[in-house]
């Protein structure tokens, strides 16, 4: 059965982003950005809210058309082009770019997704994340935590009803400073 893996950047006092969507303090270098990729393009499909999906949707379609672009940035334009995505969204009827439009989080649609053939399903997204983390829909943390602190925005661990017991997976530091802290769900 596939997972349902949370991949997402922090600064080191649990920030996802600055107000404003600011994440022009993300430190993605070569190294960083050649490691998302090789994660990314094993993963069956995207799932994302649809403030998350329509930003990547206006940048990654045509990111590797620019002359300047980067190696790194235009294999992931390929990537995300390519891959399967799941938008969930109660005002979006249709999406482009391969994509499915799911209005709600239901855990038993979750499931049948879940069993579905094909790698690990990749979350991304803080509003959506935190629908998965209240339904106990996560089974692995990829938390990436940037040398930096911002001091305030938007947290991915908000409510204070959430708990969870989790087993360390593994861990990998990046030239950059950025660690990766690999968490199971406890008891798997």
């Amino acid at each position: 059965m596939r997972k349902i893996i949370l991949m997402m950047s922090l600064s080191v006092d649990g920030f996802f982003e600055r107000p404003g969507r600011d994440i022009s303090w993300h430190r993605v270098d070569e190294e960083l950005h050649q490691h998302f990729n090789d994660e990314l393009r094993a993963m069956g499909a995207f799932l994302s809210g649809r403030v998350t999906h329509e930003l990547m949707a206006d940048f990654w379609p045509t990111a590797d058309q620019a002359p300047d672009a980067p190696p790194v940035m235009a294999e992931f334009a390929g990537i995300w082009r390519d891959k399967p995505k799941y938008v969930f969204s109660r005002t979006l009827t249709s999406a482009g770019w391969n994509t499915t439009v799911i209005p709600a989080v239901v855990p038993e649609q979750i499931a049948e997704l879940k069993a579905q053939p094909g790698g690990d399903l990749v979350l991304g997204g803080a509003n959506l994340s935190q629908a998965f983390l209240r339904l106990g829909l996560v089974d692995e943390y990829r938390l990436y935590i940037h040398p930096v602190v911002v001091g305030e925005g938007q947290r991915l661990f908000r409510s204070p009803d959430f708990t969870a017991d989790l087993e360390l997976a593994g861990t990998r530091a990046f030239g950059n400073g950025v660690v990766l802290l690999q968490y199971r769900r406890g008891g798997d």
